[in-house]
């Protein structure tokens, strides 16, 4: 490094050249203390053996006193280093973990006299400060350490900022292997914790083992009595063997570089046999196994990676496409392990050795075999849910271990649970031998960088050093500088501090503020409950804010893998939904939440999120039972934002957007009518259903056993519940290239007062279908598909139509008397559509070949209405060439007294799918997370439970819609003839007048009484 670049402002005048040549000032090294809430931290990065070494070089050693350090203060006195409240005079600041930011020294320190740099007129220069600064990734949560080091553009004084230089960045030129660190000690202490950890479980299980007595590391003072402790072990193992119940121990280890390292080292104690991993199935399974053993194999990424056409591993082919190749671990290895700790690491991109559903494979093939096999693992690598993707956080050493209930296979019984111990500070809990160790790795590089400080000359280890430089003169070096743009995005708040900053980034969202805890910068976390089929464009959008941490949690792997894999900031948990515990759990550790899950399960997950003091977003329509929470809800600061999908949620939004525009331009609104629905686009084949499913068909057949209640003409009309596929508008003009029926949708005279409209003579929202939809469905309805009444257990396909009409009837029937009965059920003219929809679905004996052939029959018994949605969710799915449509279209007539004119306002959206999402997955998912961004951000201060039907909702999610290109079409056309219809109001008067109400009973749900209006 050459220090006296970009240092021209601090130049001073030199001292004649006989001055020069004789004036010298020692530099100064500091020693600084661990953060003091890091409570394990006692490594120090200097032994009192090599500072009396500088000391004796002439060299000032400085250090601020610690308790906790496994030095003493008088070990470093006794050799000649000082101790001092702080490290002001240091040239050079050594730690080991990131520095406080609190305590990070900035400026700059005067130039030795005598120098090469003082010789050059140099009055001040930078210091230099060396740490693991977990910075070099781009880890938000160090962002504003990484910014101390780093200078505002114009910032004069930036070129004097320190330079940061990271220990794990520092590398061996040739071989690219770290060469200062504590690898070793991580693999020697994660075996003993390991061990440890599975000598518990085992005793939960009820068997005790010699490992009982394994030494946990931090409880002994060096390694030598740890070894001792070990050989004591290793005796009684050999005289007396491990439990029968257990059969033979199998130690399995991968990884293959200073971690792997340790652990063979400390397991050469113990009376170890080393076996191949074509060796494990004989040895386990052959009873006459020796049980004063304990067998170790070492699996090598060429035991458990093979390429995807069946080819054996390559190295180098690997590397370059490792794509190409997917573990095996879970069949070849895993299933025959006692205890397995795993050292070796992991990247994005590569293929990880274990997923969560290998896990469960693994367990299922681990029972054949007995002895607790695969329960106990031991995470050396510790990387959070990723070689072994079920790793699901870090442990402490004062809580090393925890436990993960991994769900059957299909077909299989429940599996064990595993132990799992992870702590991430391992190297801590042997304090004193691995800081000798360090201290003996980082000293030539101490020695380097002083004489840079005094003479500019470079060597071997300062090229080196120069590899882990991240930041100097107040810049980012050059490989470095794609970290810029998050230390930008902190800047714009202002300078560096602990109050919460809040983060700006290009992307059309606003970050939310990000509080720095201390040292930390905590990224705030959302939790989705669902994964199912809308959730990949809010996972998509949500995924763009880097300060964000988005964990999904659902029950189907294939589609959280899906949703994860293309995102670092995005993790997913499998889970039973029905596990309050677990979903509790989530809530708790989360700062919002959104539910995707069926609407049944909301107001359960929203009392959770009442007594965790967590804000829920779901799209689903306010229950009563979810509207009862309004108060209490309320009380405890909580928002449960409710009806911000697509209808109903952008519906809501576009509409009340126009309702304010032509209320503020003085226009007397006469009527409202808004449609909407999730269509197959134009071109999709033809199915007799008219319909296909790109979302949860469960949803729309439920929808249809509501009724409805709306005005037309001043009258109050309402649809009987389960009568509604009955009650259509047949032809709505909504598009001049299709034709569409249109369904009342509930209680649209719900929404009358929150829309401020009740002057109106008319206000509908209904649901968009093409025609022979609803006839159709009415013929399932009286068929008794949709039926709860009572479960039934199929034996086939074929009996599902009988089963029905028996249930409905409430007679059991026989087969002969189905087709009387459809006849009696089923008006003449609609028997010929049915017959060829029941022969398509092929729920009749038909002699045709489907395309799309019967899914497997349910496992357990079902309501029929749960039979059919799984029957149309498999047979109405899009193919992957397919894509959907959504269309909605409100039409707003008003009245202008001045001009005496009629205004027909339409409102429109028409989006299709894409290859990447359904259109019904980006007009209800974008809606979703944008509101819950926004209140994570704090611009949404509603609270109980609300719809999106105030300002500070729709403006700001209509906002980001047109930014996405989901914005509104909006036409005006004036009436010749004041008071006239609009088209689609028109089309109403032309259809069925269905049962009219007397009196209003309730224009506006409870649920909306509590709007905060503009």
């Amino acid at each position: 490094m050459l220090l006296h670049r970009s240092l021209s402002l601090y130049r001073v005048e030199s001292a004649p050249a006989s001055r020069r040549s004789l004036t010298r000032t020692a530099v100064t090294v500091g020693i600084r203390r661990e953060d003091p809430q890091r409570i394990w931290e006692r490594r120090a990065p200097l032994s009192p053996k090599a500072v009396k070494e500088l000391v004796e070089g002439g060299i000032n050693v400085e250090f601020e006193h610690c308790d906790r350090r496994v030095f003493r203060d008088d070990e470093y006195i006794a050799v000649g280093a000082k101790v001092k409240p702080n490290l002001q005079n240091a040239h050079i600041i050594i730690g080991i973990k990131e520095t406080p930011l609190n305590e990070v020294i900035q400026s700059a320190v005067p130039a030795l006299p005598g120098s090469y740099l003082h010789r050059m007129g140099y009055a001040m220069v930078p210091r230099t400060h060396l740490m693991f600064s977990h910075t070099a990734k781009g880890q938000p949560y160090n962002t504003p350490l990484l910014a101390k080091y780093v200078g505002e553009p114009g910032d004069q004084y930036a070129q004097l900022y320190p330079r940061l230089i990271d220990y794990e960045l520092l590398t061996d030129e040739k071989s690219g292997k770290r060469t200062v660190g504590f690898g070793w000690f991580a693999g020697v202490a994660g075996v003993l914790e390991s061990l440890s950890s599975m000598a518990h479980s085992h005793l939960e299980n009820g068997i005790a083992t010699p490992f009982l007595s394994t030494p946990r590391p931090h409880t002994h003072p060096t390694l030598q009595s740890i070894r001792s402790a070990l050989k004591t072990i290793a005796e009684r193992i050999k005289q007396g063997g491990i439990s029968p119940a257990l059969g033979p121990f199998v130690i399995g280890l991968t990884g293959t570089g200073n971690v792997s390292q340790g652990c063979l080292d400390i397991l050469s104690e113990l009376p170890i046999e080393k076996v191949e991993v074509s060796d494990l199935h004989a040895l386990v399974t052959n009873p006459n196994t020796p049980l004063n053993k304990v067998y170790l194999v070492h699996a090598l990424p060429k035991d458990y990676f093979v390429r995807l056409d069946g080819q054996p591993y390559e190295r180098s082919d690997y590397y370059a496409r490792p794509q190409s190749y997917r573990s095996i671990f879970c069949e070849t290895v895993a299933p025959y392990l006692t205890l397995f700790l795993n050292g070796t690491g992991w990247s994005t991109n590569f293929p990880r050795l274990m997923t969560n559903e290998q896990l469960s494979v693994a367990l299922d093939r681990a029972r054949a075999f007995g002895g607790a096999r695969f329960t106990n693992i031991g995470d050396i690598s510790c990387d959070i849910e990723g070689g072994l993707q079920f790793l699901t956080r870090a442990t402490t050493l004062s809580s090393p271990f925890y436990k993960i209930s991994p769900p059957p296979v299909p077909a299989s019984s429940a599996l064990p649970s595993v132990q799992m111990m992870s702590v991430d500070i391992l190297p801590a809990s042997l304090p004193l031998d691995a800081s000798y160790h360090f201290s003996r790795e980082l000293f030539p590089y101490v020695e380097s960088l002083v004489r840079e400080y005094q003479t500019g000359a470079t060597d071997t280890f300062s090229k080196a050093l120069d590899r882990a430089t991240i930041a100097e003169g107040g810049r980012l070096v050059e490989k470095h500088k794609g970290l810029m743009g998050a230390v930008a995005s902190f800047y714009k708040t202002g300078k560096v501090s602990t109050e919460p900053p809040v983060l700006y980034s290009k992307e059309s969202l606003p970050k939310p503020p990000v509080r720095v805890e201390g040292r930390t910068l905590r990224k705030k976390k959302i939790l989705m409950l669902g994964s199912g089929m809308v959730a990949g464009p809010a996972v998509e959008l949500i995924a763009k804010r880097q300060d964000v941490q988005l964990v999904v949690a659902g029950n189907a792997l294939l589609e959280l893998e899906k949703l994860a894999s293309e995102h670092l900031n995005i993790q997913y948990r499998v889970i039973d939904m029905q596990d309050q515990k677990v979903i509790a759990s989530l809530i708790e550790e989360s700062d919002i939440v959104i539910s995707l899950l069926p609407a049944s399960f909301h107001v359960d997950v929203a009392q959770q999120c009442i007594r965790s003091a967590k804000h829920l977003i779901t799209a689903s329509y306010i229950s009563e039972e979810m509207q009862s929470l309004h108060t209490t809800a309320f009380n405890r600061d909580v928002l449960l934002l409710n009806e911000i999908g697509l209808d109903p949620g952008i519906d809501h939004c576009s509409a009340l957007e126009l309702i304010d525009t032509l209320k503020a331009q003085k226009e007397e609104i006469r009527s409202f009518i808004s449609f909407c629905g999730g269509l197959p686009a134009p071109d999709v084949e033809h199915t007799p259903f008219r319909y296909k499913f790109s979302w949860n068909p469960r949803g729309v057949l439920l929808a249809g056993l509501n009724g409805a209640r709306y005005k037309f003409n001043s009258d109050l009309r309402k649809v009987a519940d389960g009568d509604l596929f009955g009650n259509i508008f047949p032809d709505i003009p909504v598009s001049d290239e299709f034709r569409l029926e249109g369904l009342a949708n509930r209680d649209s005279l719900a929404y009358i007062g929150p829309y401020r409209l009740d002057k109106t003579r008319t206000f509908l929202r209904g649901t968009l279908r093409y025609p022979g939809f609803s006839s159709l469905m009415d013929s399932f309805k009286r068929l008794g598909f949709l039926n709860m009444k009572e479960k039934i257990y199929l034996p086939n396909w074929h009996s599902f139509i009988r089963m029905c009409i028996a249930q409905q009837l409430d007679t059991k029937g026989d087969g002969n008397a189905t087709s009387n009965a459809i006849s009696t059920l089923i008006p003449s003219e609609k028997i010929a559509e049915l017959h060829e929809a029941l022969e398509w679905f092929e729920l009749l004996p038909t002699p045709y070949t489907h395309e799309t052939p019967l899914p497997p029959l349910p496992a357990q018994p079902m309501y029929p209405l749960d039979i059919f949605a799984y029957l149309l969710s498999k047979k109405l799915a899009y193919k992957p060439h397919e894509r959907d449509m959504v269309v909605m279209s409100h039409e707003i007539v008003t009245n202008d007294r001045r001009t005496m004119e009629t205004k027909v306002h339409t409102s429109s959206l028409v989006e299709y799918g894409t290859p990447k999402a359904s259109a019904m997955a980006r007009t209800v998912g974008f809606p979703v997370a944008i509101a819950a961004l926004a209140v994570l951000d704090g611009k949404i201060q509603l609270r109980g439970v609300q719809g999106p039907l105030s300002k500070s909702v729709y403006q700001p999610v209509l906002h980001e819609l047109k930014e996405l290109g989901l914005g509104m079409k909006e036409t005006t056309r004036r009436m010749i003839v004041i008071g006239q219809r609009g088209p689609v109001e028109n089309a109403l008067a032309a259809s069925p007048h269905f049962e009219t109400i007397d009196k209003i009973e309730s224009w506006a749900l409870s649920g909306h009484t509590e709007v905060q209006l503009p």
